[in-house]
């Protein structure tokens, strides 16, 4: 375990959680704002890159375990991310549908805000939204973030309007 909050802990992923990151990635509720869903190779290549960003960076995206029952019910985490003409340390998250409305993503990127400015003691840490992503952005703006620019960001199916969060120290 890395880190906790009332009901949840974090830990690295390892190969033992495909299964777990699968239903993730693989629905396409909970990948809307990726607007696509990923093939067993995809979860598998996610599954390894954030085992190399652990390596590489000591952070990546975390299994979210809820304590009560042990399950993973999402992953959540802090990853370098392209921002125009720079790397920004952004906060991440996906949960699992069943467990959507239930605070969870709010007490995970609480904790994930925590441990980028207490932990990894950054001045600064961001938070990269679609622009029709409203729950996140609540989210974002849940624990304390502020938009601070609007971008345009090209994915899978084009360009898409992002908006900038971020939250000081």
């Amino acid at each position: 375990m890395l880190f906790e909050t009332d009901r949840l802990y974090f830990r690295e992923m390892t190969q033992s959680d495909f299964r777990d990151l699968a239903e993730i990635l693989q629905n396409p509720n909970v990948m809307y704002a990726y607007e696509h869903d990923f093939s067993q190779q995809g979860v598998e290549a996610w599954l390894h890159r954030q085992i190399k960003r652990y390596r590489e960076y000591g952070f990546g995206l975390w299994a979210v375990i809820l304590k009560a029952t042990k399950e993973m019910i999402g992953q959540a985490g802090l990853t370098m991310q392209p921002y125009k003409d720079t790397q920004v340390l952004e906060i991440g998250y996906l949960l699992k549908e069943a467990f959507w409305h239930c605070g969870y993503a709010r007490e995970a990127a609480l904790a994930c805000k925590k441990y980028a400015l207490e932990h990894l003691h950054r001045d600064k840490v961001y938070a990269i939204i679609k622009a029709d992503n409203t729950a996140s952005i609540k989210v974002a703006e849940s624990i304390g973030m502020a938009k601070e620019d609007e971008f345009t960001a090209r994915y899978y199916h084009g360009d898409m309007l992002h908006f900038l969060y971020s939250a000081q120290r």
